[in-house]
């Protein structure tokens, strides 16, 4: 069994793909249209896992609840004050400022998505 991708609903598409593309990285690959949605898959550089960003037409008014059993995504940068640097000038900000995790022997820092997913970025040691 292979992990092929997980899904998000985003309330707004352009600063999704933004964050996602120009902050993270990725890549779209292709996109599925339906009746009521469009689906925007994106992938990293080196791995096979998609992000899907779904854009349904119909978004709630008070857009989507993330529950708490959802932790986040991770993703691995070489260089992490490049990745800070890059958050500031994208005008964002970090949910946690990088900070050494010994037990991993690694650099982690956290950022919320533009829908409030939190992702973690990670730089080995």
């Amino acid at each position: 069994m292979k992990i092929s991708h997980a899904m998000i609903r985003v309330k707004n598409i352009e600063k999704s793909m933004k964050f996602y593309t120009e902050l993270l990285g990725m890549k779209k690959t292709h996109e599925i249209k339906g009746e009521d949605f469009l689906l925007h898959f994106l992938k990293g550089n080196d791995s096979d896992f998609e992000i899907e960003l779904t854009e349904n037409f119909d978004i709630p008014e008070d857009g989507y609840k993330n529950g708490n059993a959802f932790g986040h995504f991770a993703f691995e940068t070489d260089n992490m004050d490049e990745f800070v640097k890059k958050v500031k000038e994208m005008g964002l900000t970090l949910l946690y400022e990088p900070y050494i995790m010994e037990e991993a022997k690694s650099k982690i820092c956290f950022i919320k998505d533009p829908d409030g997913n939190e992702i973690e970025i990670i730089e080995k040691l």
